[in-house]
């Protein structure tokens, strides 16, 4: 009697479950810690292990996952001129727009050529990141590295940090297109110091480093992509989706545009 009692009883946690069916859908990456503080967000008061127990429930627990490749290296020698490392590695600032920090990265796709033979191809993406809240300022994506679309992004996110009342720093590893004359005349037409990490230390610019690892691990890895323009759109959309609504820890859980407008709203 006891069981036949049992069966019949309402699931106390069906609201929960349902808003956490929501949350997936719209936040496929959250994993227990963010998805206990969205459920909060939306009003429900859940403590951690409730919403892990939960997640194995109902399976949905998140499927991203790493996986090691060869990382694009822009470097080709000392082909211009090398800016010392102002950074060094003091990537917290309390100031927006002050400090950005820039690379390029690579992601391969797959195919048909005009003989209906698969080939593996390559799109590439120099985004513009602000280290105040971590937010992607500006990004150019290309089918090569090159010197255009770098110059293009660097033009947008000059004039987005325009509003900044101190002198800017703009950092970035020693690839070849950071040491371009027309790069560093840019900066130095708005009085903006050049910042490059050391040879060969990637941990010099570990926020954009970050910014890639969480972007090929949420939408790379794993998948499959048939043409540049469906990779293209993925990463347009990871990026809006990034920049507003991903939410993170150590900006008091909230997204970097709602990080950076909460702010603006205090001061």
């Amino acid at each position: 009697m006891y069981w036949q009692k049992r069966f019949n009883r309402r699931n106390p946690d069906q609201e929960i479950e349902d808003e956490m069916l929501e949350i997936r859908k719209e936040h496929k990456d959250y994993g227990c810690l963010r998805m206990k503080k969205e459920l909060q967000n939306r009003g429900f008061i859940v403590n951690k292990k409730k919403v892990q127990r939960l997640i194995r429930k109902l399976a949905i627990e998140v499927k991203s996952y790493t996986r090691k490749s060869r990382r694009y290296n822009s470097y080709r020698g000392k082909v211009g001129t090398v800016a010392k490392n102002r950074i060094h590695r003091r990537f917290y600032t309390s100031i927006c727009h002050q400090k950005i920090t820039t690379d390029t990265t690579e992601c391969k796709y797959y195919e048909l050529d005009a003989k209906g033979v698969v080939r593996q191809k390559k799109l590439y993406l120099d985004p513009f990141l602000d280290l105040y809240n971590s937010e992607i300022l500006s990004y150019r994506i290309s089918e090569k590295p090159n010197a255009v679309a770098i110059m293009e992004g660097l033009e947008e996110a000059i004039e987005v940090t325009k509003d900044c009342p101190y002198r800017r720093t703009f950092h970035s590893d020693q690839g070849w297109a950071y040491q371009m004359k027309s790069y560093r005349n840019k900066l130095n037409e708005h009085k903006i110091f050049q910042s490059m990490s050391r040879k060969g230390n990637c941990l010099d610019n570990s926020p954009m480093e970050n910014f890639f690892s969480l972007l090929k691990q949420e939408i790379f890895h794993g998948e499959i992509y048939r043409s540049f323009n469906e990779l293209k759109e993925a990463i347009d959309q990871y990026i809006y989706y990034y920049n507003n609504k991903r939410m993170k820890k150590k900006l008091n859980w909230k997204s970097p545009v709602e990080f950076r407008k909460s702010a603006l709203c205090v001061a």
